[in-house]
């Protein structure tokens, strides 16, 4: 269990890597441990807006609501680790979207 999720941050921290490479408005700094401390930050961000809004905003059941909450905990991120994460708007709707792409065929989460 504990294998599985240092390989769930590393995964999602090498995805951070590739989205701040591919999304303009989305830069992550201090590399691989910026990145891997970013994906920590989001994945709590994440559980907390799932406690507080349910299942229906998961990864899993993704639908406009989950693109929408994925964004917002992006663009939330960068308050909390402001030398690590950089987000406008614009960014972090379209690191949702990538995000969400590549979770499709590289999933995160293991299922």
């Amino acid at each position: 269990m504990m294998l599985g999720m240092v390989i769930r941050f590393i995964v999602s921290a090498l995805v951070l890597l590739v989205v701040s490479w591919l999304s303009p408005g989305f830069v992550v700094k201090g590399g691989f441990i910026g990145a891997l401390i970013a994906a920590v930050v989001i994945a709590v961000l994440g559980y907390i807006a799932e406690s507080l809004l349910g299942d229906r905003i998961s990864p899993q059941r993704r639908g406009l609501v989950g693109f929408v909450t994925a964004a917002v905990v992006i663009y939330l991120a960068q308050f909390i680790i402001p030398n690590l994460l950089s987000v406008s708007l614009l960014g972090a709707l379209i690191s949702a979207f990538i995000i969400g792409l590549i979770d499709a065929f590289v999933p995160t989460v293991i299922r």
